[in-house]
């Protein structure tokens, strides 16, 4: 990179303060700055100087402005292709979903097939009985506010109590058969 000549600088005999003359003003002394330095003695970075090192070549301009120019045309070409690609994973899972429905509305379809399911359904769901059965309908006529609640949890612990177990069976028992509340089986 070539760099330009610096500009002739003042003759050495030259200073800035002359000695004041009869009749005129003294002129103030001042001392030179460096050039390129500011007031606070920190270098200045001289733009006009970095600018003109830069040499651009008709060749170096062309393949700027194309990479420039193919960018422009690129990148909505690519947020198309990217949004497209997401529209087609989204409906790839929408059809392994709609497989696997399908899948299982044909084993359910293999289910009907078979005349034991269907009388099962139909003693399940309707109610239906064969020629000669009698079905009991039991319904659970107990208010909510009767039936037992919620159970302590179970200690962990061993607890060992002195009790006759003749007379516990025996109070099970009585308490079973009089009481008005079902026990909650589990």
């Amino acid at each position: 990179m070539a760099r330009r000549p610096a500009p002739p600088s003042a003759s050495p005999g030259a200073s800035f303060s002359e000695a004041a003359k009869p009749g005129k003003r003294a002129k103030t002394t001042r001392t030179p700055r460096p050039r390129g330095a500011q007031r606070d003695g920190t270098p200045r970075v001289d733009v006009r100087e970095w600018a003109s090192g830069i040499r651009l070549s008709a060749f170096s301009v062309i393949m700027l402005s194309l990479v420039v120019l193919g960018a422009w045309v690129l990148v909505p070409t690519l947020g198309t292709f990217i949004d497209q690609r997401q529209k087609i994973a989204a409906l790839e899972a929408s059809v392994q979903v709609s497989e696997t429905e399908i899948a299982a509305l044909e084993k359910e379809r293999e289910r009907w097939q078979d005349p034991a399911y269907i009388t099962t359904q139909a003693r399940e769901r309707l109610y239906y009985v064969k020629p000669g059965e009698v079905v009991y309908l039991i319904d659970n006529d107990l208010d909510a506010a009767a039936l037992p609640r919620e159970q302590d949890p179970v200690s962990d612990t061993l607890e060992e109590k002195p009790s006759d177990w003749m007379q516990q069976l025996l109070r099970t028992l009585t308490s079973a058969g009089l009481s008005d509340t079902a026990a909650v089986v589990r």
